[in-house]
């Protein structure tokens, strides 16, 4: 079985997709870390994060073992993260990547922007997670500050419309919810009621 979670950052995509992968005993992926440890390595190489041959290049020389997830999880990161996903030469690079990791024995959990759309259209099971900016803005906020790194809200709300913008608009698998996906919208919801969603739909599927 392979399940495929889109939606936005900070509308809980990633909490929903750690906990089904436990609950069905699969393997999980956040393709998200893919694009923001290419970011980090253009950061640290200091390629330019519009370079699109360069930053294809460390995209498919990834080794994320040499990356600290505090580092992923960074306002900076995300930033960097949204430019290179991009580029048309760096989603191609991770795509084999994601389809191989999708399509192992038993099937998996994926979770990002275009899993449901473009890596893995034909998945069994879709779902476009989303909650309001300024609910997202707040939980990030809060992430960052658990972290030590804390972020002026109105500026995370900034980052957020800016990102929400270019990842909706790219010309390279924007972000979109697939047709047949279920569409869950989190503001107002915790991560058990999220997940009793969840499994109501995948046992109808």
């Amino acid at each position: 079985m392979i399940i495929a979670i889109d939606g936005t950052l900070a509308s809980g995509k990633g909490t929903l997709a750690k906990r089904l992968a436990v609950h069905f005993e699969l393997p999980h992926m956040d393709t998200g870390a893919l694009y923001r440890a290419t970011g980090v390595a253009a950061l640290r190489a200091g390629v330019a994060l519009d370079d699109a041959q360069a930053c294809a290049q460390l995209a498919g020389q990834l080794d994320l073992s040499e990356f600290e997830d505090s580092e992923l999880r960074t306002a900076e990161a995300g930033q960097a993260a949204s430019r290179v996903a991009a580029l048309t030469p760096v989603r191609e690079a991770l795509f084999r990547l994601q389809r191989d990791f999708a399509f192992q024995p038993g099937g998996a959990v994926l979770d990002g922007r275009d899993i449901g759309t473009v890596v893995c259209p034909e998945a069994d099971v879709k779902f476009w997670v989303d909650a309001s900016v300024e609910e997202r803005a707040r939980r990030r906020c809060l992430e960052l500050e658990a972290a030590g790194k804390p972020i002026a809200f109105d500026k995370m709300l900034s980052e957020l419309r800016e990102r929400d913008e270019r990842d909706r608009n790219r010309a390279t698998a924007p972000m979109k919810p697939a047709e047949d996906a279920l569409m869950i919208d989190t503001t107002a919801m915790n991560p058990d009621r999220v997940m009793e969603v969840a499994l109501a739909h995948i046992k109808d599927r």
